[in-house]
């Protein structure tokens, strides 16, 4: 076909997205019941557990709880809303200092020299709120299973790099220094994160407390209750009009200084995760009861799309989008009542990929840190790839870093192109910065620049093969990719496997690559497979075909280049000899039963060659009755032969076209434009050539 598209396939239904740990968001509107941390503590009575409650979809740690009726013991105190937006939208439309960034190795060093260059100067009985990004990870792991990874290593801000921030205080005289962060989850859950991140035993050498900001009375029972939530007045027409402050933050914002600290890494929902996506972790809402189990309510709207997702209905991108706008909203309004005095983010190193379950080391060691939070995470976004970039805008409908940061920049009229920066690390961000994304909606961003390599004991190790088996390929390309979601390995063999259309030993060691996406990345339940292997003879290709029709005509000669076969049905590879030249790339069309079709194409100089030969030889088996078909072909021109260099990395684009009514125009990596369209050079995914 001359109208492609390419990929993205990720199957992601069930996912954490409150800042805090992950949790679960109710699966209706009136959930059920779930057990509290404490049954007989005082204050807001939380409902009795309930075994049929089911967990939710969003947040992963608890079950639901009863709606209710609002938390009405919160009336007696009150937070003047109305005083603090106005106080901290003007900061917002006014602050235009610059942006520090610094290069370092040691976490404990960059965060006592980023508060030294950043914090600004208070007198020294000042109360100070330290909030580092306690809770944002995947949830408790067995390292014995896992490889070693306790599932909140390398998402959480780094312990050490807190204390810097800590000892940047103490050298200033400050005493009263309280590390606090908010998860919306049980005690003993918060418990359990402090001491596996080392939070536990940092804050008690450096002596300073260390608080939930999570307490609607069901575990905080004594002393001055600093969790305690107040109802905040002033907020009716915002998007978070239910919104509830923890004491302390309510006391910081009044006579302290705040201080975030988040960790620097990509977020699966928000795009980025930073200072504005770190405030979820100061509020609550008062719907229901525990209110600090409610966070999932600033992204209710995922709940619907995630639902239809798991019930394998055509995904809704535009649906997605809207609920991220919506959040986007939701959070910058939260941002406007919390507003951080200054930010200091982590990363040592820096995560790229969803955050939670699939993070990968960002090479080298920065810290960033500024008093306007919006700037802070502009150039945090910048430094994990994600800020300007062109393939995001394509997946989420135009926006081109995370919204959180561009609808805050609109509302505030801040101008984002070029923020004022200063520090040592500012020549981290003079060459493209290399990305790896994977979000909840189905679609990655594959690296641009060299890889990192996978964070150790991070749970990271390439996953399982696929099953070999003809009648049923995976249907889930995160199953069988190592890491990067775009990248196929063609495996050096050192004679050419026999070409009699099976699946025999030669392609055992292949690691095969699958989709059942469409064009528009939409599920389709017809799954393709494809697996590679190379030598100085040539490219073996093996396609393994599930719901197959075997809509081909079967009158057309089998030797003969068969003309506009992608009109019928068949997969095709497109491959570019030169990674440096991506809309130079041949096409190689073929299908269930034997036909071919290939051609040479050079966008750039709007070739399209026929003439040019594949020199394929090509073996295929089917079986009408169980809708499979296996294709195996030797790719042996030139100039294809040529370019299989160890260590090479090659542009490569894999479809299939299948069935008359309704067509299905299948992609690995999904283009999504808006009509079939397969030639789409700077979407294709790779072939890395193994040694």
């Amino acid at each position: 076909m001359h109208a492609r598209f390419l990929v993205v396939v990720t199957v992601v239904l069930v996912l954490a997205l409150a800042a805090g740990c992950s949790k679960r968001a109710p699966q209706n509107s009136a959930p059920s019941a779930a057990s509290s941390a404490s049954a007989s503590a005082p204050g807001p009575a939380a409902a009795a557990p309930s075994a049929t409650a089911e967990p939710d979809t969003v947040s992963q740690a608890s079950a639901a709880y009863d709606a209710g009726a609002p938390v009405a013991a919160l009336e007696l105190e009150r937070v003047d809303g109305a005083k603090l937006r106005q106080r901290h939208i003007e900061r917002l439309k006014s602050d235009r200092s610059p942006v520090t960034l610094l290069k370092g190795e040691s976490a404990l060093e960059l965060g006592q020299r980023l508060c030294e260059a950043v914090v600004p100067s208070r007198p020294k009985d000042t109360p100070i709120l330290v909030k580092p990004n306690l809770c944002g990870f995947d949830g408790f792991k067995n390292t014995e299973k896992s490889g070693g990874d306790d599932g909140v290593t390398g998402r959480v801000t780094d312990a050490e790099f807190t204390r810097g921030v800590v000892r940047c205080l103490k050298a200033r005289g400050h005493t009263h220094i309280t590390i606090a962060d908010g998860c919306g989850n049980s005690h003993e859950h918060w418990q359990k994160a402090v001491d596996i991140s080392g939070y536990t035993a940092m804050a008690a050498a450096e002596q300073v407390p260390l608080v939930a900001l999570d307490d609607d009375g069901v575990f905080d029972k004594q002393g001055d209750q600093p969790g305690r939530p107040l109802a905040i007045s002033g907020i009716e027409h915002t998007r978070v009009p239910t919104l509830l402050m923890p004491k302390l933050l309510a006391e910081t914002l009044e006579h302290g200084l705040f201080i975030s600290v988040p960790k620097i890494k990509a977020h699966r929902y928000a795009v980025v995760s930073l200072g504005i996506k770190g405030m979820q972790g100061t509020v609550m809402r008062s719907e229901a009861t525990p209110a600090y189990n409610q966070k999932w309510r600033m992204h209710e709207e995922l709940k619907e799309y995630l639902h239809e997702r798991k019930q394998h209905q055509p995904e809704n991108r535009q649906k997605y989008v809207a609920s991220l706008e919506l959040f986007a909203e939701r959070m910058v309004d939260v941002l406007e009542i919390s507003l951080p005095d200054v930010v200091l983010a982590e990363g040592v190193p820096a995560m790229s990929g969803d955050g939670f379950q699939n993070i990968r080391k960002v090479p080298g060691g920065i810290a960033i840190g500024g008093t306007n939070p919006v700037l802070v995470d502009r150039v945090g976004a910048e430094y994990l790839g994600l800020w300007n970039n062109a393939e995001l805008a394509r997946e989420l409908g135009g926006h081109r870093t995370s919204p959180l940061i561009e609808i805050a920049a609109r509302r505030y009229g801040i101008e984002l192109a070029k923020p004022a920066l200063t520090g040592d690390g500012v020549a981290e961000l003079a060459a493209p910065r290399p990305v790896f994304f994977k979000a909840i909606a189905p679609f990655s961003l594959p690296a641009t620049a060299a890889a990192a390599p996978p964070l150790a004991g991070a749970g990271l190790a390439a996953p399982a093969a696929a099953s070999a088996s003809v009648s049923a390929p995976s249907l889930s390309v995160a199953a069988v990719l190592p890491n990067d979601a775009w990248l196929a390995h063609a495996k050096h063999v050192k004679s050419a496997p026999l070409i009699d259309g099976q699946l025999d030993a030669a392609w055992a060691g292949a690691t095969p690559v699958a989709w059942q996406t469409d064009y528009a990345g939409a599920s389709t339940g017809i799954g393709t497979s494809a697996r590679f292997l190379w030598n100085e003879q040539g490219l073996f290709v093996l396609f393994e075909l599930s719901g197959a029709g075997l809509n081909v005509d079967t009158s057309r000669p089998l030797a003969t280049e068969r003309d506009k076969l992608y009109q019928e049905d068949c997969v095709e590879l497109f491959l570019a000899p030169d990674a440096a030249r991506r809309e130079h790339y041949y096409e190689i069309e073929l299908g269930p039963l034997g036909h071919f079709f290939d051609l040479e194409i050079d966008r750039a100089s709007k070739l399209s060659r026929s003439a040019w030969s594949s020199q394929p030889k090509i073996k295929t088996t089917s079986d009408a009755a169980r809708h499979t078909a296996l294709i195996e072909a030797a790719l042996t021109a030139p100039e294809l032969t040529t370019a299989l260099v160890a260590g090479a990395r090659l542009p490569l684009a894999l479809y299939r076209m299948e069935g008359k009514a309704p067509r299905q125009y299948l992609a690995w990596r999904p283009p999504r434009t808006p009509k079939p369209n397969f030639h789409v050079p700077e979407g294709f995914g790779s072939l890395l050539v193994d040694f």
